[in-house]
């Protein structure tokens, strides 16, 4: 089902996003690139070649993923396949004593609405342009796979929004799976650990070198390859549904 499929992704223009929309096209699907009308989404899409479209997306935006799901189905005819990477990140105790001052609570719902209600948004505008496949021998109509992260489990300090909304992505999997099983629509949540994505290349090398030495095997920052070679075979094999796939080399973040 992977190649020769239609996708959808978001936040496709750089690291764990980008990785999937160059692997769709190498196999030959059609890829619908959502991202921020600022980001670099247009000229990632031209790179990658004819088989990818780029539509300015913003998840929060019923308009804007509308938009996206409609030129899917008027380029491509349809959609069997969309990854949600779009995401946001921040770092901020719940209260810092050495300021005196709480975590704001506009950061916070910030967070949550593009990670969580983000995820969200994709998900229910999606599948009723999914479900109007034609079912496979298996009944299968299409897959929807979700980013989460190892701090949905393992939250970091100052990760507390963060995490909050990554373990909300957790939490809503299972009970979607079971939403959108009639119509043969399975979901499934990839939560990554430390990938070499840009906002970990913005730290400095001492840094990144110390966070690698933090997971046990192997001892290295995850590829974002690594992270589309799983959606490949989440996309393939019909029985994963309803779960949520750790990818972190056995990390376990410590506070």
């Amino acid at each position: 089902m992977f190649k020769n499929a239609v996708a959808f992704v978001t936040g496709g223009s750089s690291g764990l996003g980008r990785a999937t929309v160059e692997r769709f096209a190498r196999a030959g699907s059609k890829v619908v690139l959502g991202d921020l009308g600022t980001s670099q989404g247009a000229e990632v899409a031209k790179e990658i070649g004819d088989n990818v479209i780029f539509v300015p997306t913003d998840v929060t935006s019923e308009n804007d993923v509308s938009k996206a799901l409609e030129a899917a189905k008027s380029e491509f005819g349809r959609l069997d396949v969309v990854v949600n990477c779009a995401g946001i990140g921040i770092a901020k105790r719940a209260f810092s004593f050495q300021k005196n001052t709480p975590h704001t609570l506009e950061d916070f719902i910030k967070v949550m609405n593009v990670n969580t209600t983000g995820t969200f948004n994709v998900i229910r505008l999606s599948a009723g342009l999914i479900g109007q496949n034609n079912a496979n021998f298996d009944g299968q109509r299409g897959v929807i796979i979700n980013t989460a992260s190892v701090a949905a489990y393992d939250g970091q300090i100052g990760q507390a929004a963060y995490a909050a909304s990554k373990a909300a992505v957790v939490g809503m999997t299972l009970p979607i799976a079971r939403d959108l099983a009639s119509q043969g629509i399975r979901i499934v949540t990839i939560a990554p650990g430390l990938f070499d994505t840009p906002m970990l290349q913005q730290l400095p090398d001492k840094v990144r070198s110390a966070l690698a030495l933090t997971i046990p095997f192997p001892q290295r920052l995850g590829d974002p390859k690594e992270y589309a070679q799983l959606v490949e075979s989440i996309v393939d094999n019909p029985l994963l549904n309803g779960e949520t796939i750790r990818l972190d080399g056995a990390l376990r973040m410590q506070p």
